[in-house]
């Protein structure tokens, strides 16, 4: 009598991929009829095609994805983003373990120091992934490892001092990426931001999600940084973005300046659609330096 196989889970990095791409249908940076290609995808998340492969399963599972005999996979036409936003492949991944913390941090959940065993009973996951978990968030300045046992979060992450310093930290790379000589601007991308940008801003305030403008904000000066075809630019900004989920968790409600944010960006785009990368810069320089001041 021949096993029925039970089908492999999927591991924590295809579970990621499947994520961050319902996150870019959710903001609209990928609109329905966007065709996706395993190549490109594995370009733009620096991986192999063999999760990537596997990611785009999942969210076909979710329906928000159709697949088309000898062309590939494509975002449904059905993929509503208002539906999708709070849609995530089930399972605990990277991200999902790294965001979780951060959130638990930030609402006072976390006691400033813990061991190994204090995470993995508050956190039900595999001890690899934790370990590989905390080891990201060491790289990017949100919690230290101690000389002796545990890890411990820095008091300074989320003080008005260390933001400022980051801002000012952004304002040189994020300015200076838009006028690097590689700088090349994808249109279709673009012009797939200023569509995003345009539906947040057709709803009213009070249907704003907190993590949905997050995750567009994020994707917009991600985006940017990935124009510059400089990957320590990129890498940059993506540390920042990480760093700043600690106090826009609190932020997006005490200061909230989505609206002004969201036309700040279009503006953005607008210089760069007119090829205008020396005006593009400065807006970057102003949008920035408010949102500094204001925090």
């Amino acid at each position: 009598m021949s096993k029925t196989t039970k089908p492999s889970r999927p591991s924590p990095l295809q579970l990621d991929l499947a994520n961050r791409l319902i996150q870019q249908i959710t903001t609209g940076e990928l609109p329905a009829g966007t065709h996706l290609t395993e190549e490109g995808l594995a370009s733009q998340f620096d991986v192999s095609r063999t999760p990537v492969k596997a990611a785009l399963r999942l969210v076909a599972e979710q329906e928000l994805l159709e697949y088309h005999v000898n062309s590939g996979y494509f975002v449904s036409s059905n993929a509503r983003p208002e539906t999708a936003a709070e849609m995530v492949v089930g399972g605990i991944s990277g991200d999902t373990l790294y965001l979780r913390l951060i959130d638990d941090r930030a609402s006072n959940l976390l006691p400033d120091t813990m061991t190994e065993t204090d995470f993995l009973e508050r956190y039900a996951v595999p001890r690899s992934l934790l370990r590989g978990t905390l080891v990201r968030m060491a790289a990017d300045g949100l919690i230290e490892k101690r000389r002796g046992q545990g890890w411990n979060f820095p008091s300074t992450i989320g003080s008005p001092e260390l933001m400022a310093e980051s801002y000012q930290f952004r304002i040189m790379v994020e300015c200076g990426g838009l006028l690097e000589s590689t700088f090349k601007v994808d249109a279709a991308q673009l012009q797939n931001s200023r569509l995003a940008h345009e539906k947040l801003l057709q709803k009213a305030p009070a249907d704003y999600s907190a993590s949905a403008f997050f995750a567009l904000n994020a994707a917009f000066h991600e985006m940017l940084a990935r124009f510059s075809n400089n990957r320590f630019v990129l890498q940059a900004v993506q540390q920042q973005n990480q760093l700043r989920r600690v106090s826009e968790h609190i932020a997006f409600q005490r200061n909230p300046r989505q609206i002004d944010s969201c036309k700040e960006h279009l503006q953005i785009i607008q210089a760069l659609e007119n090829g205008n990368r020396e005006w593009a810069s400065a807006l970057m320089r102003h949008h920035l330096g408010i949102a500094r001041d204001i925090k």
